[in-house]
């Protein structure tokens, strides 16, 4: 697979912020007056606003475990850094920033007086876009980039960048980067600034790669200021406290994409198909039995997939118990249409070597009590497998499916699929009530 290259027409430059839309401006006047054929003009596509705090790969940096770019990436440079940090400060190693190593991470970093900037490349931090968003021609990218240290303002970087379109065209369509670095407190003072620089008359993105805040002065700035609010919840340190944010958001009329919402879509794929032929599909109001395992450490998609189901199946959900052991058990009781009881389990198995996404569907099994219901389904993860689902015993003959994961779950993929869809995805908010009313049962 070939990568789309990327053009400079102009050395991203330092400026202050009163003069973004000018130097945009000279840029594109600059190349229009230079070049013998037609200029390039700028893409009137969307603007998207990207939020990248990444404070973990900077207090990696800082603490002299990571050597590698301040991209957000959870590639093997910042697995291996992460458990670096993990083993020097005894902590178990995963490789994965949960809120304890953070916590630790941020700990070690206020007792040593470091150098604090020097780590945050500035020539290349909010200058890199994945060719999985640069095919889809974006008018307009503002990164947004926190720095720990002191408070000393926002500096700006703005550039104009070309992908080489293949064939005989020498016309090129371009976008635009404003890269804009300060303190998370200094970002705060310029987010209505933030907001007027996204492109009036086109569809505003903003892709906020950090958990959900509503009482964030800038987040709340930016999701009033845009047509689509991009998430991955994957990410949420506290997914159960999340959902409910994001829940609340929806009911003000803020739409909200969850990219890993559409992890889930192979899943409940094979579900429907399983259920697609008539006498199964009969018998379906008969199951009463649901367990969901997923690899221990984010219970989003878990809970996104239960939520799902019972939004399909119009269970409504009565008691939430939260049992802990090993495997974090958690157990929902819900009501069927038809009175019926019906119990859902869902269980974190713990993994040697967890992938790049945390919190992966393992497996599914949906049966019921009715020894002669034809409903008993087992879904099973092709590449972590379902012993513990296969095990679990039942009188019924069970249809047993192997579900392979999306192609590409990384979020820059799925976040240029979401750019090719409008309109509020419904499905997804009609789940994303259920598993509301199911948190709200808590305690």
């Amino acid at each position: 697979m070939t990568t789309t290259p990327l053009v400079a027409l102009q050395r991203p430059k330092d400026i202050s912020l009163d003069e973004i839309e000018a130097e945009l401006s000279a840029i594109w006047h600059s190349q229009s007056a230079d070049s013998l054929n037609q200029g390039p003009t700028r893409a009137s596509t969307f603007s998207m606003v990207i939020y990248e705090p990444e404070e973990f790969q900077q207090l990696l940096a800082a603490l002299g475990f990571y050597e590698g770019p301040i991209d957000g990436i959870h590639g093997p440079m910042t697995k291996a850094a992460v458990q670096d940090a993990q083993k020097s400060y005894g902590r178990s190693i995963t490789g994965r920033v949960d809120p304890g190593t953070l916590a630790k991470l941020r700990e070690e970093f206020a007792k040593n007086p470091i150098d604090r900037i020097k780590f945050d490349n500035p020539n290349t931090r909010g200058f890199s876009i994945s060719d999985a968003i640069a095919v889809q021609n974006p008018g307009r990218i503002i990164t947004l980039c926190p720095i720990l240290g002191e408070d000393q303002g926002v500096t700006a970087q703005v550039s104009a960048y070309c992908p080489v379109q293949q064939g005989s065209s020498n016309h090129l369509i371009c976008c635009e980067y404003i890269t804009l670095r300060g303190t998370k407190a200094a970002l705060e003072r310029v987010g209505g600034l933030v907001a007027s620089l996204m492109m009036p008359d086109l569809p505003k993105f903003v892709w906020w790669k950090a958990t959900p805040n509503p009482d964030q002065v800038l987040f709340k700035t930016l999701a009033d200021s845009c047509n689509c609010l991009i998430l991955d919840s994957c990410y949420f340190s506290d997914p159960e406290s999340e959902f409910l944010k994001i829940h609340e958001l929806i009911d003000e009329g803020t739409y909200i994409a969850d990219l890993n919402w559409h992890r889930l879509q192979p899943w409940q794929e094979l579900m429907a198909a399983a259920f697609d032929p008539p006498e199964r599909r009969a018998s379906l109001i008969e199951a009463d039995q649901l367990a969901i395992d997923y690899e221990k450490g984010n219970a989003a998609q878990a809970l996104l997939y239960l939520g799902w189901i019972a939004s399909r199946l119009d269970w409504q959900p009565i008691a939430f118990e939260e049992t802990g052991g090993d495997y974090d058990l958690k157990h929902v009781t819900f009501k069927g249409a038809n009175q019926r009881e019906i119990t859902a389990e869902l269980a974190a198995i713990p993994t040697a070597d967890w992938g790049e996404i945390l919190g992966d569907l393992v497996g599914i099994r949906i049966t019921s009590t009715n020894l002669q219901a034809d409903c008993c389904t087992i879904l099973c993860s092709e590449t972590t497998g379902c012993m513990r689902m296969e095990a679990g015993g039942s009188a019924q003959a069970c249809q047993t499916e192997v579900v392979s994961s999306l192609s590409d779950q990384k979020a820059e993929f799925l976040l240029s699929q979401q750019l090719q869809r409008w309109g509020h995805d419904v499905l997804y908010e009609e789940s994303l009530a259920v598993v509301a009313k199911i948190l709200k049962l808590r305690g």
